[in-house]
């Protein structure tokens, strides 16, 4: 039995698998939407397994005074490596996702940016939340297409940063029917959740039909879709799962609110 909510009749497109992807499909059918989870990315060995394993093995040395950490996969890549963090060295989550991962798979979590979930969020608060008044060398983790915003901002305060690549981002061919139904317009959202999901959706599904929402994660992914030439509909006003959501059920009650 459909469940009945303010998203009753929108089929979403949800562009990423796992535990995320499917908690949101969830979060979905709760409002009464009927999700299609087609993972558009995944995450590949990096290219330059020497590199971090040497990175990994000063971390597990205690050689770094902090490790900062920019998504749930690079939790992935330091489980896979079976990575004891030691007490001497702390570690810093971009956001909430990215700290609940760590605590899921046993590693503490000493410092998250309370106002901006980003690495320019990271950065922002990193002196004040770190109490660093003293040059600190710190272990950066990070995707092969991350731009090196939290690096070069630490490097430019005077902190020893080594900057390791821990995995490759790669897309993923969506189904060729999922296609044909954004063309022909059945679904009445598509949520982008990262600047690769964005590059991904522009290059296999081209332009979107104008009855199709682009709802965005938040304003950083929303300006990174329209680099690539994506248009955008809607913007999270957190960069969270739950906030997304709730954008597409405003445009449901602003409906509502317009028709009285």
């Amino acid at each position: 039995m459909t469940r009945r909510g303010p998203l009753t009749g929108w089929r979403v497109l949800v562009p990423r698998g796992g535990p995320w992807g499917h908690g949101v499909a969830a979060d979905l059918r709760l409002r009464g939407a009927t999700p299609v989870v087609a993972p558009m990315i995944n995450f590949a060995s990096t290219a330059d397994s020497e590199s971090l394993v040497h990175a990994l093995d000063e971390l597990k040395a205690g050689r770094f005074d902090w490790m900062s950490v920019t998504s749930a996969t690079t939790v992935d890549v330091l489980s896979s490596h079976r990575v004891v963090v030691p007490d001497s060295t702390r570690i810093a989550a971009v956001g909430e996702t990215t700290a609940a991962a760590l605590v899921a798979a046993g590693y503490r979590v000493d410092f998250v940016p309370s106002r901006d979930n980003s690495a320019a969020g990271l950065l922002a608060e990193w002196d004040e939340a770190t109490g660093a008044s003293v040059p600190q060398r710190i272990l950066a983790l990070r995707s092969d297409i991350a731009k090196p915003v939290l690096t070069d901002g630490l490097r430019a305060a005077g902190h020893d940063v080594e900057s390791v690549i821990a995995y490759r981002t790669v897309g993923v061919p969506v189904d060729p029917a999922v296609i044909h139904d954004i063309a022909a317009g059945a679904f009445r959202a598509i949520l982008v959740t990262s600047g690769s999901v964005a590059t991904q959706i522009h290059e296999q599904f081209g332009e979107i039909p104008e009855g199709t929402l682009v709802a965005c994660i938040g304003p950083r992914t929303a300006a990174d879709a329209r680099n690539v030439g994506l248009r955008v509909d809607l913007v999270a006003e957190e960069r969270s799962a739950e906030s997304l959501i709730e954008a597409l059920v405003g445009v449901v009650r602003s409906g509502a609110e317009e028709d009285r």
